[in-house]
């Protein structure tokens, strides 16, 4: 299937079924609403066709076996594939290339070691001891519910999307950046929590690189 028929698909899905594809939580926090604003479908359509975009900034990883941060050199996302390089001094990591679709990752460490694997979380886990759903991340980090599971969106009292609960994990919007031209705004923090696991992702930068 083309990937751009694979992209509508998963728009179509985003926008038709999160009314009735969502996850039955309560209470709502307070200040928070699951009901979206008037302008949510047009704003989620548009961040699913945002998929060539590059990003810079920080990670920040905490768990119980270890803890540790990373600078994001460059997350670069064409359409399906994506290419993440980090430096770390955590584990001696160094510098970290991975490249991946939906169901493969290629991951280089900094002594020029290769790994390849058709489960990119535990390829992730073994190679640097942290646990990243980085096919969940690529939607997360848009401000978008990943569309292959049962999803909540949270709403705060201005309208803006505060959380996301998904497989498990909670993920809020701290901050975000402004309008880049018809891009509605993006997450310039995101922090994504699951039992004892906590992910933040600071953006300092978001590029534009759809054609």
């Amino acid at each position: 299937m083309p990937a751009s028929v694979r992209l509508w698909i998963a728009i179509a899905l985003l926008t038709s079924l999160s009314a009735c594809t969502t996850i039955q939580v309560e209470p709502l926090p307070e200040g928070m609403t699951d009901q979206p604003p008037a302008d949510w479908q047009d704003r989620s359509v548009k961040l699913g066709q945002f998929d060539h975009w590059r990003l810079s900034g920080k990670l920040a990883v905490r768990q119980p076996s270890d803890s540790g941060t990373a600078i994001i050199n460059h997350w670069i996302q064409e359409g399906e594939a994506y290419d993440l390089a980090l430096s770390s001094s955590f584990l001696g990591m160094g510098s970290t290339i991975l490249k991946g679709v939906p169901g493969f990752i290629e991951l280089t460490l900094s002594n020029g070691e290769t790994y390849r694997s058709g489960d990119p979380g535990a390829l992730m886990e073994a190679a640097t001891g942290w646990q990243l759903p980085m096919e969940s991340l690529i939607w997360w980090i848009r401000g978008l519910p990943a569309p292959a599971s049962d999803f909540r969106l949270l709403f705060d009292d201005r309208g803006e999307l505060a959380m996301i609960r998904q497989d498990g994990w909670e993920i809020r919007y701290d901050r975000w950046h402004p309008l880049q031209g018809d891009t509605p705004a993006l997450p310039a923090r995101i922090t994504a929590l699951k039992d004892s696991k906590r992910v933040r992702v600071v953006v300092s930068n978001w590029q534009d690189l759809n054609p």
